[in-house]
């Protein structure tokens, strides 16, 4: 029953300390001591032996335990996340044994609190479901808005059967009307490729560079050296200033902004397009990004070549490893958007290898919020290039 809850990440957590199936369940002496010498637990190790004796009391605990540790969950850290997560599982995988009741209405009114960590209101939910499936499930159409994309993807998940129904009763309007609101929920890249491509059989337009937030247009300049892979480390006049009129020494020869537009689904920006298929190169992407407001939000960016990231000036982040293939939101920055203009500037270089699979010079980058509802801006486009 254990691997019905447990993640199998976690599994070392009940391997690690002495077996529990044995022991008579006990709530610890100290709930909040126990939580809180969890929540102590740090990077490299620090504190992981305390905490293999607290998870070790708190997972006797009975079920009047599970609530506490749930809400424990949103002000910890990683660590400390998946200590917690994995006491509950275990206590619930015996209660369940047990035959012992689960707080079923306590865990339902900790599910409706939005302000928990989503993880955390996720697992509520599976123990939910361990429970009483049948009243659970009724809830899940409630998740379509929910900051929780792990609930969101069950919601999302009962439109597109639901429209695949409707397809199969020759109803296509109604169809696409309901593919249309599991579109708008979407934020999973497998079940947003799924509906499009529902709604594209359906000669519908879906318009997924927008709907994801991925930015098109670019201003780019290259290509200057990467000679031995030292452009990473070398700042190239892009990162000291930023003038489009400029023009400036590359590789080979004089070299200046130009604009290179996307119409890739998936906001794949190619510097192969203007430049060829060239090796050991550094070229630079700039974009301005026109906020509505000052707001935060996330930079998610794809990229198989080694990167940096400017924002407003200031480096945000950066990569130097190549070829370790890309995926999208493969990197994510969290950042304040100011209002009015913000200026994104990328780097990517390109180094030695000749195989086929290093041809690639490209990326994707995308504005959304953090759950990845797409960030629009006030400057985009009406329509994608073509």
């Amino acid at each position: 029953m254990i691997a019905r809850f447990l993640s199998p990440c976690l599994t070392w957590l009940v391997l690690v300390v002495a077996p529990l199936e044995h022991t008579q369940a006990r709530p610890p002496a100290d709930l909040k001591k126990q939580i809180a010498v969890i929540q102590a637990v740090g990077a490299e190790g620090s504190g992981n032996a305390e905490a293999a004796v607290a998870f070790r009391s708190l997972s006797q605990a009975r079920a009047s335990a599970l609530l506490p540790l749930l809400r424990a969950i949103e002000p910890s850290n990683r660590i400390a996340r998946n200590w917690l997560r994995s006491a509950v599982e275990v206590i619930v995988e015996r209660e369940l044994a047990e035959k012992k009741p689960l707080p079923f209405a306590d865990l339902k009114t900790f599910l409706a609190d939005r302000s928990q960590a989503p993880e955390a209101r996720r697992l509520a939910f599976d123990l939910m479901l361990a429970i009483d499936r049948g009243a659970s499930e009724t809830l899940a159409p409630g998740f379509l808005d929910d900051p929780s994309n792990e609930l969101r993807r069950d919601a999302v998940a009962l439109l597109i059967a639901e429209g695949a129904r409707q397809l199969a009763q020759e109803a296509g309007d109604t169809a696409t009307i309901t593919y249309r609101k599991a579109l708008h929920a979407a934020r999973d890249v497998d079940q947003i490729q799924a509906i499009a491509k529902a709604l594209t059989d359906l000669k519908q337009q879906v318009d997924l560079p927008r709907h994801f937030g991925f930015l098109t247009d670019w201003q780019v300049i290259g290509p200057f050296h990467n000679t031995d892979r030292k452009g990473f480390a070398e700042e190239f006049p892009p990162e000291k200033k930023i003038d489009l009129k400029a023009r400036h020494p590359g590789k080979e020869s004089e070299v200046k902004w130009q604009t290179l537009a996307t119409s890739d689904p998936y906001g794949k920006v190619d510097l192969n397009e203007p430049y060829g298929k060239l090796k050991e190169v550094t070229g630079y992407a700039y974009h301005e990004f026109e906020s509505g407001e000052v707001q935060p939000a996330e930079l998610r960016l794809g990229c198989k070549n080694a990167w940096k990231v400017w924002l407003n000036g200031k480096l945000l982040f950066s990569r130097d490893e190549y070829h370790r293939g890309q995926r999208i939101d493969q990197y994510k920055m969290p950042v304040q958007l100011e209002k009015g203009t913000n200026s994104i500037l990328i780097k990517l270089c390109q180094n030695e290898q000749k195989e086929h699979w290093t041809v690639e010079w490209e990326f994707q980058l995308r504005v959304c919020d953090t759950t990845g509802k797409a960030i629009l801006a006030a400057n985009r486009p009406r329509s994608e290039p073509k």
